[in-house]
């Protein structure tokens, strides 16, 4: 009995693990949904050989606070700017011709990436509900840190700030409610 309570214990627990967790998707199954229920889209442009990608993935995207955000509000796709994957964007095929398998490192930017104009890793892209990119964002950020973004873009704020003093304004004036 005492090892049945411990194993429902567990599975319950795991169950409460994965019901937290950003629903991650391709780019072409993000905008699939758009077109059967429009919603931004939140891309993590990562490597696999970048350590702040991987401090992202562990410290950012795990806090409760972002992932019902990015979950509520947006599609969330989990990108490899390395990778292989085929991606259909605005009637263009993307890929990565250059990509080298079984290569160590770094290897070829895909085509996509690049297209997006992304330089640095991680980089964070949203767009908005007809698939049109809004902005990146680039760099390692704390859930308090990318809270302003999130909101920003979800609101549709970003669309008031055409000018520098009204970016400094927006960030004086912003409550955050986000935690570590």
């Amino acid at each position: 009995m005492k090892k049945i309570s411990i194993l429902l214990i567990a599975i319950l627990a795991s169950i409460g693990v994965q019901a937290q967790e950003i629903k991650w998707m391709s780019m072409n199954e993000a905008l699939a949904a758009q077109k059967e229920a429009p919603k931004k889209i939140f891309m993590d442009v990562y490597t696999t050989w970048c350590g702040p990608c991987k401090m992202l993935d562990r410290n950012t995207f795990t806090n409760k606070d972002v992932i019902k955000y990015i979950n509520t509000h947006f599609y969330a796709v989990k990108f490899n700017a390395e990778g292989t994957e085929k991606v259909i964007y605005q009637d263009f095929t993307y890929t990565n011709p250059n990509y080298k398998k079984g290569r160590k490192g770094r290897n070829s930017q895909h085509l996509f990436a690049h297209a997006l104009k992304v330089s640095g890793y991680p980089s964070m892209v949203f767009f908005d509900e007809e698939s049109n990119v809004i902005a990146p964002i680039t760099g390692y950020h704390t859930p308090e840190e990318l809270e302003i973004y999130l909101k920003m873009i979800a609101q549709d704020d970003y669309k008031k700030l055409t000018t520098n003093d009204a970016w400094e304004a927006y960030q004086k004036n912003f409550k955050g409610t986000f935690s570590n």
